[in-house]
Order: C-alpha cells, then structure tokens, then sequence
C-alpha cells in the first residue's frame, strides 16, 4: 500500500468543464485542500476516507481548489479531469485512502474499493 502523492497543487485541467461536472453551492465542513477527494453530507462538504464502508467512502468529487472551514467549495466531478500528481501511471488503478482522509492510494481500503 501507497500513498498518491500530489504534485504540487492539483488544478483543473478541462478547459471548459460541464456544468454536470461541477458540483457547487456547498460549504467546506473542514479545511480542505486543492485535489482532496470529498463527499456531502447535507449542505456540508467533507473529507472522504475509505477507512470504514459508509458514507463517507462514497466520493462525490474532488476539491478543485483549497476551502477553509464555512469556505465555498467547487467539487469536480464526473467529464472533467485535473492534475493530481506527477507520480501517477496511465491505466492503472487507485483507490480512495483508507488513511489519509480524502487522499489516493494503491490498493484498495475497506471503504474504497472501487
């Protein structure tokens, strides 16, 4: 098991993203950063972990950019893709972190197996 690490500061690299790709119109419940996977709760925008199979393993999007606690937060969804890291390999498989809240890793976790 390993850890997805970002390169840099993860960014949004379709140049114009759908309206259904971004999901908007909710608050950051923690401090969230640029690239973190999330999920809703509600109004509220979370940090999803794969630690337990819950609702918190279901990722709703990733944070496009970073979101203090009460801050706006824009999450990129489905038709859209972003810069995550350099360390990544075309075609292989990554699972939500079942360590590191709203990260990536390389094998699955209880809750992130798909």
């Amino acid at each position: 098991m390993a850890a997805v690490a970002k390169s840099g500061t993860p960014s949004l690299s379709t140049t114009h993203p759908s309206s259904e790709s971004l999901r908007t119109g909710k608050r950051a419940g923690v401090a969230i950063a640029a690239g973190d996977a999330c999920y809703i709760s509600g109004t509220t925008v979370l940090l999803a972990t794969g630690a337990a199979a819950n609702a918190a393993a279901v990722v709703h999007g990733f944070a496009a950019t970073s979101a203090a606690i009460n801050d706006a937060v824009t999450l990129i969804a489905n038709r859209a893709m972003m810069h995550y890291g350099a360390a990544l390999t075309p075609g292989a498989d990554y699972f939500l972190s079942g360590t590191v809240p709203g990260g990536l890793d390389t094998v699955a976790s209880i809750g992130g197996t798909a």
